[in-house]
């Protein structure tokens, strides 16, 4: 049986993330302040990440219908997917749900799923401050389940 490695990256300002799963287990997550610079230091980061990695599909948001994103944010994100589009991998762009009340509930609930990033939930934020730095991390990992969850929709989509 095949073995399937995924990438999901996701942006937020200051920050870009990514979880890599392997088989649906995951391996490896980062955050980069870096590649959220610019969309060329993006670029550039993401390259290096699908070097190392070697992922066959990379999932990212839709950057046009990115909620709640700044334009420089939504340009971020344009550019990972320009450059997942620009290797030999499947690169998928999907609408990011929002199937819980908040980020935090959902950061709650995969951490339960994925053990492993347990020490990386983000704490809650009161209204006055900067939203924590960790749940880019949780918002990558919301991207790969939506392509886990139903590869053959999802994925046929992406071919098509």
């Amino acid at each position: 049986m095949a073995t399937l490695r995924v990438l999901a990256i996701a942006a937020a300002s200051g920050r870009v993330g990514y979880v890599y799963l392997v088989d649906a287990k995951l391996k490896d997550w980062r955050i980069s302040g870096t590649a959220a610079r610019s969309k060329s230091a993006a670029a550039e980061m993401t390259q290096k990440w699908i070097n190392r990695l070697k992922p066959e599909i990379i999932v990212t948001e839709k950057a046009k219908d990115a909620a709640k994103k700044s334009a420089a944010t939504k340009a971020i994100i344009a550019s990972i997917a320009e450059t997942a589009a620009h290797n030999y991998v499947l690169d998928v762009s999907v609408v990011r749900q929002h199937g819980y009340v908040n980020k935090y509930e959902e950061a709650e609930a995969l951490a339960g799923r994925y053990p492993e990033v347990r020490n990386w939930l983000p704490g809650k934020r009161r209204f006055f401050d900067n939203e924590p730095r960790n749940t880019v991390l949780f918002e990558a990992l919301s991207l790969a389940e939506q392509v886990m969850r139903g590869p053959s929709t999802a994925l046929a989509k992406a071919m098509g």
